[in-house]
């Protein structure tokens, strides 16, 4: 079940996500999230490298919930409504992975307000 052509391939991804955004109720709080943090770039006109600091963390965030609901969907799978240890690992890990991500996105926006309101002082 390979793609035969880019276009195939960019519309299964664009599935993949759309999937997730219609299931998973913190991906959509994360989308919302990041658009705030834009909009507020945006507003108190941030310097380009903050912009592409905060740009990268919202992706970096936006792209392990995504692997997080693939390790997620495919631990089900496999464990057919079972609990087994390895998949909690796997479940946990990912979700880690989320979490780390969501802290340096969080740590990015702390030093990015920071300099904003060094602004204003």
């Amino acid at each position: 079940m390979k793609c035969r052509t880019w276009l195939e391939s960019f519309r299964h991804a664009l599935e993949g996500i759309t999937s997730t955004i219609k299931r998973e109720r913190n991906f959509r709080i994360q989308i919302c999230m990041g658009i705030l943090a834009v909009i507020l770039c945006i507003i108190f006109r941030v310097e380009t490298w903050q912009f592409l600091l905060v740009g990268f963390s919202i992706f970096i965030v936006l792209a392990m919930e995504l692997m997080n609901t693939a390790i997620e969907a495919l631990t089900d799978l496999s464990c057919k409504g079972k609990i087994h240890p390895l998949a909690k690992i796997a479940k946990d890990a990912a979700a880690g992975a989320v979490l780390l991500a969501s802290i340096f996105a969080v740590i990015v926006g702390a030093v990015v307000a920071w300099s904003i309101i060094q602004r204003y002082i």
